[in-house]
């Protein structure tokens, strides 16, 4: 079966099960995102709601799922709303909860009710992790290759740490594409840039944000949910590898590896991002008291190109660190 689900959760769960996870995100912004928001429109959804959740609306309808894991705390609140819509399209969803106390009690609990519905053994989910380990390995090693050898763009960085929260569906072909790139990768003179800059928050909805900052000589270097996403961590037990990724928690377990990571690459900059009607808006209050480096907190709304407005805060901004 098809399971789409609306963030990253224990999708070791899912493989074991026999079943192709799909982050509806992913198919949402490399799709024709504006025709997704659009339609979700369409059928009712307001202006003044994410996109991000207008359009999982519209993939979950039109890209065949069997059914739709929604992340119903440790993400966003319009989720349950959106379930909602889905279950009344005759949608089966599943409902998945990280506990905002970071109890493992709770978070192992809601793993083993995931097991549960998809009738999957314990130790056939340590085996899947087991082999989605070996990739993450991977994915640290590409993640290197971008702040400590410079050898691998923000936007490369982004795309293959972000499209690890489901391997596009396929482990194997995931591992084989990715061995090829770094491979590549390893082969490349350095990036000659004249910043390193860090990119905090969600993944952007603005679709040439890197290659913008790449024409200005800036790199990101560190990405900051979309590594969350590749599980760095490499705990042993499941349990405390979802409670050490920081996402579905509190800002400040978020802030102590922002923290962590400016330190060890070395960081000039960070870009903090939003989704515009998100709450995690609020969050870049602490973001901007708490790190010590310059901040630009920048805001995305509809799919699509920087607006003019963005691009000039950014040159403006590049300008004041160059002076």
């Amino acid at each position: 079966m098809k399971i789409g689900f609306t963030t990253s959760f224990p999708v070791e769960v899912v493989f074991a099960a026999g079943h192709t996870p799909i982050d509806m995100n992913n198919i949402f912004v490399t799709g024709n995102a504006s025709d997704f928001v659009e339609q979700a429109e369409f059928d009712g959804y307001p202006r003044n709601i994410c996109s991000w959740i207008k359009g999982m609306y519209s993939v979950a309808l039109s890209s065949g799922m069997n059914a739709v894991i929604g992340v119903v705390e440790g993400d966003c609140s319009n989720t349950h709303s959106l379930m909602s819509t889905l279950i009344d399209k005759n949608i089966e969803v599943i409902s998945f909860s990280f506990p905002h106390t970071k109890d493992r009690k709770k978070l192992a609990d809601e793993i083993e009710k995931l097991e549960q519905y998809f009738d999957v053994k314990h130790a056939k989910v340590l085996e899947v992790k087991t082999r989605l380990d070996k990739i993450r390995k991977k994915l640290i090693r590409l993640d290197k290759l971008t702040w400590n050898e410079n050898k691998v763009t923000g936007l490369e960085n982004h795309l293959w740490l972000v499209n690890s929260s489901d391997f596009n569906g396929d482990p194997d072909d995931f591992e084989k594409r990715l061995d090829e790139f770094i491979f590549e990768a390893e082969g490349r003179k350095s990036i000659k840039t004249d910043f390193r800059f860090g990119f905090l928050g969600v993944p952007p909805i603005i679709t040439n944000l890197y290659d913008f900052l790449l024409e200005h000589k800036v790199n990101i270097v560190f990405n900051e949910i979309q590594r969350q996403f590749s599980m760095p961590y490499l705990e042993k037990d499941i349990v405390d590898q979802y409670l050490r990724y920081t996402y579905p928690y509190s800002i400040f377990d978020r802030l102590k590896d922002i923290k962590t990571e400016i330190s060890n690459r070395k960081l000039d900059a960070v870009l903090s991002y939003s989704q515009s009607f998100c709450h995690r808006q609020i969050d870049s209050i602490l973001i901007k008291k708490y790190v010590d480096i310059p901040v630009l907190t920048i805001e995305g709304d509809q799919p699509g190109d920087l607006d003019a407005r963005t691009k000039l805060r950014i040159e403006s901004f590049l300008d004041m660190l160059k002076y």
